[in-house]
């Protein structure tokens, strides 16, 4: 591929977010007559990638690395075969601008990407049930954490018909997060929707949340069709059936691209200190103030957080949050660490060992 024929594909391209930066990082890939193209879904080691000719099937077995932080997920921008390839291959993929990480459910500290190249983080939270707040902050942890900006959305807000209580429980998930835009929206009546569309109208958006939160039914309302099935929620806990099962991309039709994803049952922590310091900026701006730079915030004299929490100033349930999710990235932080050493030692001791050989091979010769 010549450069005239990448600048071609550009416009059809757009919609899916590419611009001059990402031309200006294909540009060595299109010497090589590779194809751009953004993945918009990966299945079983293959992918589905949107390019100028249309979407194409992809093996993703180049890409396919041991870390799982470097495998091709939704979202990347990617090099693939041109026509004429069969199996068509992903050759490469563009350095991420961000990405929304998450740990594992591995014992092993890995990282796993949930999408890539995102401005926007969605997190769709239920009004059928009880507001989990400890949960929305732990998301807003890693949203922060990932580069995009957040936002929360109340799906289903049409289970609750009084607006005051509405208005009441809008303020409640405001005061969890700190610079975070709070919608209450109904995909059933269609309140609220024009305006999320309207935030989420720029660059690339991932939605995230539990099963059941309504997700899918929320991306149907934005794509104004039945793209994806939705399933009813258990009325006992209003919990979901996982009606999407791996993570997809939408062109927008008021522009912008969605990702939409599974839902998640567990949001481990991953590198996120930063996230977790944004979402409880307040507790941060209050440290600041504690007469020891190292100040716990346990029983030190002169800490401004406890004398925030005596005065009513924070919630002790703030508190403890953050506590919590401060410990839970310490203790990621310092199991990764732990590995890294420990690779480096394997490393070393290979390199070695390859060393005693040689210079007993040299010895050999020598005699």
């Amino acid at each position: 591929m010549n450069l005239s024929s990448l600048s071609a594909s550009s416009s059809s391209l757009a919609r899916f977010g590419w611009d001059e930066g990402w031309e200006a990082e294909f540009s060595p890939y299109a010497a090589q007559g590779l194809l751009p193209g953004r993945v918009i879904r990966v299945d079983r080691g293959q992918c589905d990638v949107v390019t100028s000719e249309g979407v194409v099937r992809a093996d993703t077995a180049f890409v396919t690395p041991h870390d799982p932080m470097r495998v091709v997920c939704t979202g990347d921008w990617a090099a693939v075969d041109p026509v004429g390839g069969e199996p068509r291959y992903v050759r490469e993929y563009l350095p991420r601008r961000t990405a929304f990480v998450r740990s594992t459910s591995s014992k092993r500290s890995e990282g796993q990407v949930l999408a890539a190249n995102v401005d926007h983080v969605v997190v769709a939270v239920s009004l059928a049930v009880e507001l989990e707040y400890a949960r929305i902050e732990r998301f807003l942890a890693l949203a922060w954490e990932s580069g995009a900006q957040p936002l929360v959305v109340l799906t289903k807000a049409d289970l609750v018909p009084d607006p005051v209580t509405l208005g009441h429980l809008v303020r409640d998930v405001e005061g969890t997060a700190p610079g975070v835009q709070v919608l209450a929206v109904s995909a059933e009546t269609g309140e609220g929707v024009d305006v999320l569309a309207a935030t989420v109208a720029g660059g690339t958006t991932v939605l995230l949340g539990q099963s059941g939160a309504g997700k899918s039914t929320l991306t149907n309302a934005l794509l104004g069709e039945e793209a994806m099935t939705v399933q009813a929620a258990r009325e006992v806990d209003g919990k979901g059936r996982h009606t999407t099962t791996t993570r997809n991309l939408f062109a927008l039709p008021g522009g912008g691209v969605l990702i939409d994803t599974p839902g998640l049952r567990g949001v481990g922590l991953w590198d996120a200190g930063r996230g977790v310091g944004q979402v409880f900026s307040e507790i941060e701006e209050l440290a600041a103030d504690c007469r020891f730079h190292d100040c716990a915030h346990v029983a030190e004299p002169g800490c401004a957080v406890l004398a925030a929490l005596d005065s009513g100033e924070l919630p002790e349930r703030r508190l403890e949050s953050y506590r919590k999710l401060l410990r839970e990235n310490q203790y990621i932080v310092a199991k990764t660490d732990a590995r890294a050493r420990a690779e480096m030692r394997r490393e070393w001791k290979r390199r070695g060992a390859e060393g005693r050989a040689a210079m007993e091979a040299k010895r050999g010769r020598a005699r």
